[in-house]
C-alpha cells in the first residue's frame, strides 16, 4: 500500500523545508487515498516551530468548508523535520488524526505515514 505524489510536487515540498530549515513548515494535502494531486502551504502556529507543528486552524477550516462545497479533498498534512529525521516523533504521534496522511519531510527526504510508513512514488 502506498501513495503517489508527482515530481513537481515533491520537489516543491523540499524546497518548501529548506527555505525555512530551522523552523517546522507545514501545510494541507489535497487528493485521493492514493494520490496528492495538490499541496497548500500554511502558517506555523505552534508557539515551539523549531520542533513542533501546528496547522493554522483557519485555513484548516477553510479547506474542509471548500471541500464540503465541491473544492478538493482534503487527505492529510505534511510537515518538516529540522532535526533531519522523517520518522514521527512521539509529539506527532500522539497528534495524529486516523485515516489521515501525514508527509514529513527531512532534508533531501519525504516519508509518508497513515500511520505507519507508506512508499512514496515519486512520478514525472
Amino acid at each position: 500500500m502506498g501513495v503517489a505524489i508527482s515530481r513537481v510536487l515533491h520537489d516543491r515540498l523540499l524546497a518548501l523545508a529548506a527555505n525555512d530549515p530551522s523552523h517546522e513548515v507545514c501545510g494541507l494535502l489535497f487528493g485521493t487515498p492514493d494520490w496528492i494531486d495538490a499541496i497548500k502551504p500554511c502558517a506555523n502556529v505552534s508557539p515551539n516551530p523549531e520542533d513542533s507543528f501546528e496547522v493554522d486552524p483557519v485555513a484548516l477550516i477553510a479547506a474542509h468548508k471548500a471541500e464540503r462545497a465541491g473544492g478538493r479533498r482534503v487527505i492529510g498534512c505534511y510537515h518538516s523535520h529540522p532535526s533531519g529525521m522523517t520518522a514521527l516523533s512521539e509529539r506527532d504521534t500522539a497528534a495524529y488524526v486516523a485515516g489521515q496522511l501525514w508527509l514529513v519531510i527531512a532534508g533531501s527526504s519525504i516519508a509518508a505515514w497513515r500511520p505507519y510508513s507508506l512508499s512514496l512514488t515519486v512520478s514525472d
